[in-house]
C-alpha cells in the first residue's frame, strides 16, 4: 500500500545550493530524499516542495510531500527523519494526506519574511539571517508606500530572474507589511506564488527606496512597466526566509506550521546613553 506523507520542516539555507536537486551540489531536496530512501528503500523517492528556495535562502515553514510504502507509521516520519538529517534541517510534523493532495499545487499562498539589520555596527549573531544595511537609516514610511502598490494581481516581470520556466509573470500579492523594532527592519510578503528571484529583486529596489536613492514613483514605474533592465540589484539570500505555506484545509497543527521563525528586536544604539 502506498501512502502520501506531508512534512512541514525548517532549514538553515546557508550550507545548501537551494532546494532543487543539482548535479554535484548539496541541496535540501537531495539531502531529504536521500534520508527518506534510507528509511523506505522500496520505491524511488521524489520529494515535492511548496516553494523552490534559492541558494542560501532559509525556510521555517517549508512543506513537502512524498509517497512511501514501508512500515513506518505516518506520524513517526518526523522523528525518524530527524534522527538521520543534518542539524541544519528539522522536520516539525508529518501527516497523512490524500493521494491527490500536492504540496505545491494545493497551496493557496506562500509567505516570505525578509530581515534587515539597519544598525551602524556589525553583529555576529545576525550576519547569517539579516542583510546589514548601515549607511542610511531606512525610511519605512516610504518603503510601506511602495509595498502597498504591489497588492493585487499584476505582471511582475520586472522582478523575475532569467532562467524561469513559467509561461507568464502574473501573480497575486495578497498581503504586505513592514515594521521596525529598533535596528531590525522586517518585511513580509504573501502571494499566491512567487516568480524566480522575485522577493530578492523586489527587496533590492525597496531598500533603495528606503535609502532615498530611488523614489517611490520610480519604483512603481519600473515594475508596472516591466523594466527588468533597470532592476539591477538583488538583496542577498541570507535575509530571506519562507515562513509559511497556506492550504484550504489546515493539515498541520498551527503551533508547528504558522510561524516558527523568530522575530528579532535590537535597540537602536545611542552613544549618549553609555558614559565613556
Amino acid at each position: 500500500m502506498t501512502n502520501r506523507v506531508a512534512l512541514v520542516f525548517q532549514y538553515d539555507g546557508s550550507g545548501f545550493k537551494g532546494w532543487q536537486n543539482q548535479k554535484d551540489s548539496i541541496t535540501v531536496q537531495g539531502t531529504l530524499e536521500e534520508k527518506i530512501a534510507e528509511l523506505d528503500p522500496i520505491r524511488p523517492v521524489k520529494a515535492i516542495a511548496a516553494g523552490r528556495t534559492d541558494s542560501g535562502v532559509h525556510a521555517s515553514g517549508q512543506v513537502v510531500h512524498f509517497d512511501c510504502s514501508g512500515p513506518i507509521p505516518i506520524h513517526k516520519w518526523a522523528s525518524a527523519l530527524n534522527g538521520r538529517l543534518p542539524a541544519s534541517i528539522k522536520v516539525l510534523e508529518s501527516v497523512g494526506v490524500p493521494s491527490d493532495w500536492h504540496a505545491c499545487y494545493s497551496a493557496k499562498y506562500r509567505r516570505y519574511r525578509y530581515s534587515i539589520f539597519n544598525g551602524s555596527y556589525p553583529n555576529l549573531f545576525l550576519q547569517n539571517i539579516c542583510w546589514h544595511k548601515y549607511r542610511f537609516k531606512l525610511d519605512i514610511d516610504l518603503m510601506n508606500h511602495a509595498l502597498n502598490d504591489l497588492l493585487g494581481l499584476h505582471d511582475f516581470a520586472a522582478f523575475q530572474k532569467a532562467g524561469s520556466n513559467r509561461s507568464n509573470s502574473l501573480t497575486t500579492v495578497q498581503d504586505v507589511s513592514i515594521s521596525r523594532d529598533g535596528d531590525i527592519v522586517t518585511v513580509e510578503i504573501q502571494a499566491s506564488g512567487f516568480l524566480y528571484g522575485m522577493v530578492r529583486l523586489l527587496m533590492g529596489q525597496l531598500v533603495a527606496v528606503g535609502e532615498k536613492r530611488l523614489s517611490v514613483e520610480k519604483f512603481i514605474h519600473r515594475w508596472r512597466k516591466g523594466l527588468r533592465s533597470e532592476v539591477k540589484e538583488a538583496a542577498p539570500p541570507h535575509g530571506l526566509c519562507l515562513i509559511r505555506v497556506g492550504y484550504e484545509e489546515n493539515i498541520f497543527s498551527k503551533a508547528k506550521s504558522f510561524d516558527t521563525f523568530p522575530s528579532f528586536s535590537l535597540p537602536i544604539f545611542e552613544p549618549s546613553k553609555y558614559p565613556s
